[in-house]
């Protein structure tokens, strides 16, 4: 390969030993400023692999690896004319609702254009194509803020904050918690303990670069639940942290066992591991595995931080996306930060959102929030300390955030739209999981629980010891064999149980329930006739 070095090109990369030492004599006879350049260097960089990370280097990410790379390369190949059993990819490894077809939601984007657009507010003709609601949100941003070219506090714009924190007590019922506590302490929402991201990914990462202290012998470690989203165990990779598994119960739904982690933290403090757990990361509704947790469930994930002195992280982007039938089976979102004021726990609690999921979806525009309860000062500076390296998080994420908190009420001139969108979105999503469940559950030797939530399925299969052993040959998981069988055959990508790990001797897959209606049942043809395919040739 060619190498340009300061305006001087070189063909290195494929030199024997002798051409190099020439290399270097010929180095010698040239200006002493360019003789100080390193061209042995480069020579071993394309010899030997180039020095990295070990952390990175080991650090995994499922819902984007291999399969997806699998994928763009089918697209490429389509893009070229070659030939495929498909005519294109679908994409059901990831929640991006809006790269399968789901519509943005009107009020969100009027929003947006009067806020990176505010000379349209100059011309009256332009003005008054939007709704007056849209336009008095425009001038209220406008208002409190630089706009969008400019950078904010980095917490965020403050009064994006106030609105998240009248958010956070309408949706808690704070005014009547207060009162059956008789105002003994005052549990409402203090906008300086919330913090606009960069997504929910972005105040995970920090909270958990806070916790993770360095040690000689010893590691500090965060509870996770497995079946996991990989966001947590590579985050714990990055940081030279260790990640102690509790797992869920797929008998009875994906719920929490509280006596098994009970009996999971007494032996690592009996046994003086080298494990020092600093947190719990609870995932609520459950990614990948769709389960809404029973508040019995919460208020025993409560009690254990606060007998073994665990931070609880509580990951509840999905919080929007409920749809198990609430007079069934009692089963409706409830945050972890309500559970905590009703308890009167001082367990520190983050709790993360984001406008990337519910019904908004707005996956790019990198929105989100956490918010610290019960934290002590030091937590907060340095929270606040390591999200301004970054400055602030994007103002266009922020602008969304405040339609997460903030919807159109009725009397307003959006309202009606707004809730018409919302309402279809929700109503498609709620059909298409029950839909994919169900089919799913027909496949032979797949079952799947319910999705009360979330935007998954997380189906279990029951694959033969031939096709084991045929993943083994190809040096593959089992499971990622079945699913990169799956979008050789179909176009449709998932993403291997493997990747969120799993109980031992057990294989999954996640998908998503994403794709539009008028595609969902094609989608599960095809899943259908390909299990079917497969389960043949390797029975």
């Amino acid at each position: 390969g060619m190498e340009m070095v300061y305006g001087v090109k070189m063909r290195i990369s494929l030199l024997s030993r002798s051409s190099v030492s020439g290399l270097k004599r010929w180095r010698m006879s040239m200006n002493p400023w360019i003789r100080g350049l390193s061209i042995g260097s480069s020579v071993e960089a394309h010899v030997d692999e180039f020095a990295l990370s070990k952390k990175v280097t080991e650090m995994e990410y499922a819902v984007r690896g291999q399969l997806v790379l699998r994928a763009e390369q089918h697209i490429n190949a389509l893009k070229q004319g070659d030939s495929r059993p498909f005519s294109e990819v679908i994409f059901c490894n990831i929640g991006n609702p809006q790269a399968v077809g789901q519509p943005p939601l009107t009020f969100v984007r009027q929003l947006l254009a009067l806020c990176t657009c505010p000379w349209i507010l100059q011309h009256d003709h332009l003005r008054n194509a939007f709704p007056k609601d849209v336009i008095s949100r425009a001038h209220e941003f406008l208002s409190k803020s630089q706009g969008t070219g400019a950078y904010t506090t980095s917490k965020g714009i403050p009064y994006i904050r106030e609105l998240i924190a009248n958010f956070i007590e309408t949706r808690d019922e704070i005014h009547a918690i207060n009162q059956s506590l008789d105002n003994q302490i005052s549990i409402k929402p203090n906008p300086e303990h919330i913090f606009l991201t960069n997504g929910a990914s972005e105040g995970v990462k920090a909270l958990l670069s806070l916790l993770i202290r360095e040690h000689d012998a010893l590691k500090d470690s965060v509870l996770v639940p497995i079946p996991q989203y990989p966001l947590y165990s590579a985050s714990l990779t990055l940081l030279g942290a260790s990640m102690i598994p509790y797992y869920l119960d797929e008998s009875t739904g994906w719920s929490f066992d509280a006596d098994k982690v009970d009996k999971l933290l007494n032996e690592i403090q009996m046994n003086d591991s080298q494990a020092l757990p600093r947190a719990i990361v609870v995932i609520n509704p459950g990614n990948p595995t769709g389960q809404v947790l029973s508040k019995q469930n919460m208020i025993q994930v409560v009690k254990l931080c606060e007998k073994y002195n665990l931070v609880l992280l509580a990951d509840e982007v999905y919080q929007e996306n409920v749809y198990a039938d609430s007079s069934v089976n009692g089963k409706r979102f409830i945050s972890f930060r309500k559970v905590v004021a009703e308890l009167k726990s001082d367990v520190i609690l983050a709790s993360v959102h984001s406008t990337s999921k519910g019904i908004l979806g707005e996956c790019g525009a990198r929105g989100g929030y956490i918010e610290l309860v019960n934290s002590p000062e030091n937590l907060l500076e340095n929270m606040y300390k390591i999200l301004s390296v970054n400055l602030c998080s994007n103002v266009v994420g922020q602008i969304v955030t405040s339609v997460l908190v903030d919807r159109p009420k009725v009397g307003d001139e959006s309202y009606a739209l707004f809730k018409k969108e919302y309402d279809e979105i929700y109503s498609s999503l709620k059909r298409k999981a029950m839909k994919l469940v169900t089919a799913l559950n027909s496949f032979e030797g797949v079952s799947c629980t319910a999705s009360e939530g979330a935007m998954y399925a997380f189906p279990k299969i029951n694959l033969s010891e031939n096709a084991i052993k045929a993943a083994t040959d190809k040096n593959m998981h089992p499971d990622t064999f079945y699913c990169m069988e799956l979008l050789d055959a179909t176009g449709i990508c998932v993403v291997p149980g493997s990747g969120f790990h799993q109980q031992p001797g057990t294989f999954h897959f996640r998908t998503t329930f994403l794709p539009p209606e008028d595609k969902i049942d094609s989608v599960i043809q095809l899943m259908s006739q390909f299990h079917q395919s497969f389960t043949n040739k390797y029975r």
